[in-house]
């Protein structure tokens, strides 16, 4: 903790009293937060701690109560239980959670992203301006698979990026855009899309043992042409080599709401013998990624990881049980950032990076109005978990 403390000006005035929200399907991420931004803040040596600029700077904890009770009818209310005037308001949701429940005339409902968005601005719209400002931390940006217009459609994640802006929110924080792009939707707003690169890196050195990080021993794979910007700065970072596929899709027909996929084809130089990491945005069905490793294994590749920021593993894990079982894979790597089911953390084949100490940092950088750009480019921190790791310092 104290390497990227120390790197931190954090004498200057907070922008206001810290204030932390964390929606019910978040709740137990911004626990985790929390603890951290408590714990730091009591151990801090500031010695404007006691002026006025600084008043509530130290609390037993900085979520604020809110809740959003449902009518008989499925319809709902947001309502904050203390007061926001003049915070620094940080507004936490993951919009796939889909444990959650509520009653609709005598049926019990899921959560769906829409449920949970609609949340969201419930809250927004209960604080009603009286917030200093507003920053909405959402890992999983809602509907950013809906990011581009083919043909008459809706453009679903820029219209929610406008309508949150609209109502008073200043920042919007996510992890990994399915497309950074779609940010020029609100080109005079904050808008940051954090890579979880460190925390995989960090969760894969923690777990695995005789890994060789260098070209001759390790490779980074892309397993689509979208997702190339994420592998090039993996295999930048860690000197390996780099490949991608191809998918080559049916246009003609349309499944599940996207064109199936005909084929894989790789480009990249010899994957035999060597240790892979696959890297993408998020695991969905699976069934893409799992492809991408058989395709691997019978080029001869050696263990397989897989990273991806968001594991929604929609068609279940009995896949992964088999792929894991059958040696094509070997350890799956997702985030804390959306909701893991007990199942999951269960697998032996899966290992959990937990995102809350970054967002901690984050948080409490930006409460105090001081750049976050070297929490957003961790090359340096890579590059020290690496050395650790081949010095036999990681436990």
């Amino acid at each position: 903790m104290a390497v990227f403390e120390d790197k931190r000006n954090l004498e200057t005035i907070p922008v206001g009293s810290l204030g932390i929200i964390p929606l019910e399907g978040c709740k137990e991420l911004g626990k985790k937060v929390d603890s951290y931004l408590v714990k730091w803040r009591e151990e801090r040596e500031n010695e404007h701690k006691e002026s006025l600029a600084f008043s509530g700077y130290m609390r037993p904890s900085y979520i604020l109560e809110a809740k959003v009770p449902r009518f008989g009818s499925g319809e709902a209310k947001g309502l904050i239980l203390e007061s926001v005037r003049g915070t620094d308001l940080y507004l936490m949701v993951d919009v796939c959670n889909y444990s959650l429940t509520y009653s609709m005339c005598g049926y019990e409902n899921h959560m769906s992203p829409d449920d949970h968005y609609q949340d969201l601005k419930r809250i927004i719209a209960a604080v009603g301006g009286k917030a200093r400002r507003i920053t909405v931390i959402m890992p999983f940006l809602y509907e950013s698979r809906q990011h581009k217009r083919t043909g008459r459609e809706s453009l679903d994640c820029a219209m929610a990026l406008q309508e949150l802006t609209a109502m008073g929110v200043d920042n919007i924080i996510t992890f990994d855009a399915h497309d950074p792009r779609v940010q020029n939707a609100i080109p005079l707003h904050g808008f940051e899309t954090i890579q979880p690169a460190y925390q995989f890196i960090k969760g894969l050195l923690k777990n695995v043992k005789g890994l060789s990080i260098d070209a001759d021993h390790m490779m980074v794979i892309s397993p689509d042409e979208g997702g190339m910007g994420r592998a090039i700065y993996l295999a930048n970072v860690l000197g390996l080599d780099m490949g991608m596929f191809y998918k080559r899709r049916d246009y003609t027909k349309i499944v599940n709401g996207r064109n199936p996929i005909v084929a894989h084809e790789f480009l990249g130089s010899s994957v035999d013998g060597k240790d892979v990491i696959i890297v993408d945005d998020m695991i969905s069905s699976g069934e893409s990624v799992l492809e991408v490793a058989a395709n691997l294994k019978s080029r001869n590749a050696n263990r397989i990881f897989i990273f991806a920021s968001f594991g929604l593993f929609t068609n279940g894990l009995d896949r992964f049980d088999k792929a894991y079982e059958d040696g094509t894979i070997t350890r799956v790597l997702t985030t804390n950032l959306i909701y893991q089911s007990p199942e999951l953390l269960s697998k032996e084949w899966y290992i959990n990076c937990d995102m809350s100490k970054y967002i901690a940092y984050i948080i409490d950088t930006l409460n105090h109005d001081t750049s976050i750009s070297d929490l957003l480019i961790p090359n340096e921190r890579i590059q020290r978990i690496v050395s650790r790791y081949k010095m036999g310092e990681l436990d």
